[in-house]
């Protein structure tokens, strides 16, 4: 009953064109028919009076007519033979049967004979006349005229009419049935190939089968699709009020009910057993800076591995903490891992395999199957959490940085309809660089189990799309940053992160910028007058510390008036110690720091200040406060979140930052001195630059890089991700409730949405 209308519209012009077709036939099939007949009529009369002549010839001798009387009435015995006369051939009729018309004279006979039709109404029917000549062995004997019945020839014609109009209407019958089965499995087909779309099959994956029919419908569909994507990304990159009010409204409205899970290796608080008491503090990490404002906003579920020497302390039965102490705006889920466990998957695979991998700081990856095989063990351990901390089978996954490269794919497995947000911390090398890691093809399949896949710049994008594109079968559309991999599609995209902007209430309770330098000269003592720069970085090869020391030098050798007004602060947190190359590297960075102190400066007054210890964010913020300079010279650095720090402490819009050429922020952070951390001469120029810096220069530098910050903070960077995020999810869910109703053939408007 549903496809009738559809159906109907092929059924009645094909029985209208039936019936015409019908009614123009019969009439010309008549015609037909009786031409035919004529035809033979006349051969048959021909034949007769071919047969009939030398009896007539002999009959007609007879003058009183009775021979040929006979002759002729035994003639009309014939069913088909109505009527015989013979005319004389002057004209006048001699003999004639019963039956022939009373009143026609032999002119007439040869008048209609000659005619076109050639037929007669008589009393008995219609008749077929026809005139032949006769001639004896003394000359012509006149002419017979022979009446043929044309009765048989109506009858045969209804006959051939009823046959034309049944044929015609089995023929249509067939038609109408096979229009049906077409139009039925068409519209089938066209629903289908439609549904497809929506889901899709074809837009979505431009790849896979559908119908080529409805090849056009997809190409609009999915040009359709992209200028409001566009639109979309346009509207988005004008909007810079992000807030966390704004990304809570975002969750509310655009993902209301939708279960947030961010995994990280990192937990955003560890409980440390200090004597008898129990201190919480915050590690150095970047990642946490970032994401932990996010979860405050999200009110979700963190999983992390718990490193803390008194986490297992502070969780309940089920392994949760409630964060931040004293607020309780989010939970934490911890972790416990083996020695074993953590040795081969963090220390081992992660960091002295893939984070050297993707660096570029000329340190070589190690890589060990037995790292690889503990690697695969705790993703496999935190996709089990996620599992189980899932409330729904939808939930919003973030997955942070390169320790869990597998866990999206094994998470998709478990959760197919979960939208999962890998973020990828660290750069990601080019192709020919990444191809040294012996299971490249596994860790490009677990990253590809994301719904969006997002990195700090556009490079990093194109390298990893082009990684993708060497070591694997897939689909990969650069234009519109999109990966198709066995059916499932990722999107691809630069999010540069950033971090919390201060609140006014929260910049109001730092302390003056006079009072933070006299507490750190007080602390270090540090001569008053003295200019002062900072690095502040984890002991990391990567973060070019060792090349930050040597501009130092150089500056202080090529102008040497700052010697004894220049000292130089470097916070170096102590991190994976373990690590052989990293014991070492702290090492060389120590005896490189004596060894500068020695040459330039007082056993009172040292020129390097290295403070390699853990150091709190308010006590951070004050060195920033109280800096004239900030080095960020990353070898290879993904973002970098030290110089936005540094910038959004300086609200007295002082100080200048020097920042490496290397390091991702330095295309948002245009007016920063930039440099090539390798180029020792042109980093201590930098330095020596910034040290002389008029105020008002550094005023409008400063300015701006606070505009750029503010506007592009770490709000804006989880909001874009989530509002992807909320765009997909809209879509994937629109494809279930069709496929819902796939069963019945009924397509639901879009407009009638359900509520999430």
């Amino acid at each position: 009953m549903k496809t009738l209308g559809l159906q109907l519209r092929f059924l009645i012009p094909l029985i209208l064109i039936l019936a015409g077709a019908a009614y123009l036939a019969v009439p010309v099939m008549d015609r037909l028919t009786l031409r035919w007949f004529a035809r033979d009529l006349d051969m048959r009369g021909e034949l007769v009076a071919n047969a009939l002549s030398e009896s007539v010839a002999e009959a007609a001798t007879d003058a009183r007519g009775r021979k040929l009387q006979a002759l002729f009435n035994r003639a009309v015995t014939d069913e088909r033979l109505v009527a015989l006369g013979l005319c004389s051939p002057t004209g006048q009729l001699l003999r004639s049967t019963d039956h022939f018309p009373k009143d026609m004279s032999c002119a007439q006979a040869a008048d209609l004979a000659n005619a076109k039709g050639a037929n007669l109404h008589i009393e008995g029917g219609p008749v077929h006349v026809s005139v032949h000549p006769v001639n004896g062995e003394a000359g012509p004997v006149g002419d017979l005229v022979l009446m043929h019945d044309l009765s048989f020839i109506e009858r045969r014609s209804q006959d051939t009419r009823r046959y034309l109009v049944i044929l015609i209407a089995g023929l249509g019958a067939v038609i109408a049935l096979v229009t049906l089965i077409v139009a039925q499995l068409s519209w089938r087909g066209w629903i289908a190939g439609t549904r497809a779309l929506l889901h899709g099959e074809g837009l979505l994956r431009p790849n896979s089968p559908t119908f080529p029919e409805l090849a056009p419908l997809a190409a609009d569909l999915r040009e359709r699709l992209r200028e409001v994507e566009d639109e979309y990304k346009r509207l988005q990159g004008a909007d810079a009020d992000w807030t966390p009010h704004r990304l809570q409204t975002l969750l509310r409205t655009q993902m209301r009910g939708d279960q947030v899970i961010v995994v990280s290796n990192r937990e955003p608080y560890l409980h440390e057993r200090r004597g008898d008491r129990i201190e919480i503090c915050r590690p150095a990490s970047g990642l946490v800076t970032a994401v932990e404002p996010v979860m405050r906003a999200c009110s979700g579920t963190w999983i992390a591995h718990g490193s803390g020497s008194a986490d297992r302390e502070a969780v309940d039965r089920h392994d949760h903490v409630a964060l931040p102490p004293g607020q309780d705006e989010y939970q934490l889920r911890r972790l416990w891992l083996t020695p074993e466990q953590e040795q081969g998957y963090y220390y081992g695979f992660a960091n002295e395999g893939l984070w050297p991998l993707c660096h570029v700081a000329h340190v070589r990856p190690v890589f060990r199957e037995s790292d690889w095989e503990h690697y695969r063990q705790v993703n496999r351990l935190f996709a089990d959490a996620v599992v189980a901390e899932a409330r729904s089978e939808d939930p919003v996954v973030l997955v942070q940085d390169y320790h869990f490269a597998l866990l999206p794919a094994m998470v998709r497995e478990r959760l197919p309809r979960a939208t999962i947000l890998s973020f990828w911390h660290i750069p990601w090398p080019n192709p020919e660089s990444f191809g040294i890691c012996p299971w490249r093809s596994e860790i490009l399949e677990g990253m590809l189990g994301s719904t969006i896949m997002g990195f700090h710049t556009q490079f990093h994008c194109k390298n990893f799309m082009e990684t993708v594109d060497r070591y694997l079968e897939a689909r990969i559309e650069h234009e519109h940053s999109t990966i198709t991999f066995r059916g499932a599609q990722t999107f691809v995209e630069a999010y540069p992160i950033s971090i919390e902007w201060p609140l006014p209430e929260q910049a109001k309770t730092w302390p003056s910028i006079g009072q933070c330098r006299s507490e750190l000269a007080e602390r270090l003592g540090i001569p008053r007058d003295h200019r002062i720069a900072v690095g502040v970085d984890r002991f990391d090869y990567t973060k070019g510390i060792l090349e930050r020391l040597h501009a130092v030098e150089r500056m202080l050798e090529k102008y040497p008036e700052w010697q004894k007004r220049f000292t130089f602060v470097q916070v170096a947190a102590p991190s994976r110690s373990a690590l052989e190359e990293y014991r070492l590297f702290q090492e060389r960075i120590t005896a490189q720091v004596a060894r500068i102190n020695a040459r330039f400066g007082r056993p009172d007054a040292p020129v390097i200040r290295l403070l390699a210890q853990h150091h709190e964010h308010e006590e951070v913020t004050k060195l920033y406060r109280a800096a004239d300079v900030c080095l960020v010279t990353s070898l290879h650095d993904g973002m970098n979140l030290v110089c936005k720090e540094f910038i959004a402490a300086r609200d007295d819009e002082r100080g200048v930052l020097i920042l490496s050429r290397f390091a991702g922020a330095a295309r948002e952070l245009t007016e920063a001195l930039i440099v090539n951390p390798y180029h020792v001469e042109e980093t201590a120029d930098a330095l020596f630059h910034a040290l002389n810096m008029p105020p008002a220069e550094q005023r409008e530098r400063m300015a701006s890089l606070r505009s750029t910050v503010h506007e592009f903070n770490v709000y804006r960077w989880a909001g874009r991700m989530l509002s992807d995020a909320a765009r997909l999810r809209l879509r994937q869910r629109v494809s279930t409730r069709l496929q819902r109703h796939s069963g019945s053939g009924t397509i639901v408007p879009l407009n009638r949405r359900s509520r999430p």
